[in-house]
């Protein structure tokens, strides 16, 4: 069947949004753009399913996490259906699909990074990365980061979706203390305005830096995006 993303699949995955020749224009335009070429062969494999998306969201409170980080990146989903394009994320109300189009054109600039498993993924675990998404839709996102709390936020969700796959653990768990003594010259003004006076030094977190630094992935693609026609 044809891929959304301009690759070859000879099987499918959970769809759970329904696509149309429109959309699948869309995505195929997209990654057929120059600006995507050297992504070649190799981003090309048979189904991304899996693939982890990361971007750079406008708003003040996600470009804090950036500049916290010391990255450019502050937003992360990752590709549960190739035939329709679809990325899940975890994302303010509510966690739930978007096709990879409208991802990328929320970034700064049509900034993008594609990281995916040094691994690699069988069907069967494309197929579970799928599920666990599935199973996550709908969960109210944490604006507090909280790494134990009953609430989502993207870094967590994509590191808990792709650990119940594949039993990998991406990125490294930090206290929000460790993380910002990593930034001393960083301003605590925001933090201590967002959380009303009191910073929770002690609060487990996953940045979206720290999964695309894992050591279990590598960078396919890096650069600048068109989501417009050739």
């Amino acid at each position: 069947m044809s891929s959304g993303f301009g690759c070859r699949s000879s099987y499918s995955t959970p769809t759970f949004a329904v696509s149309n020749r429109r959309r699948q224009r869309n995505v195929d335009r997209l990654y057929s753009h120059k600006r995507f070429a050297r992504l070649g062969p190799r981003a090309c494999r048979p189904d991304p399913v899996g693939d982890l998306v990361f971007i750079r969201i406008r708003a003040a409170l996600f470009m804090k996490v950036a500049e916290a980080t010391d990255s450019w990146t502050n937003h992360v989903g990752l590709v549960i259906d190739a035939d329709a394009g679809l990325v899940a994320e975890s994302r303010f109300p509510l966690s739930g699909t978007t096709t990879l189009q409208r991802f990328i054109r929320r970034s700064a600039n049509s900034r993008v990074a594609v990281v995916r498993l040094r691994s690699g993924l069988d069907a069967a675990q494309r197929q579970r990365v799928a599920a666990a998404a599935h199973r996550r839709r709908g969960v109210l996102y944490d604006t507090g980061f909280n790494l134990n709390s009953r609430r989502q936020f993207c870094s967590r969700y994509a590191r808990e979706v792709i650990g119940e796959a594949t039993g990998t653990q991406l990125g490294q768990t930090q206290t929000f203390s460790e993380l910002l003594q990593q930034r001393p010259d960083a301003p605590l003004w925001f933090w201590r305005l967002w959380y009303f006076g009191r910073i929770p030094w002690a609060r487990q977190t996953v940045t979206p830096a720290s999964l695309m630094q894992s050591p279990e992935v590598e960078i396919v693609f890096d650069g600048h995006a068109s989501t417009e026609g050739d």
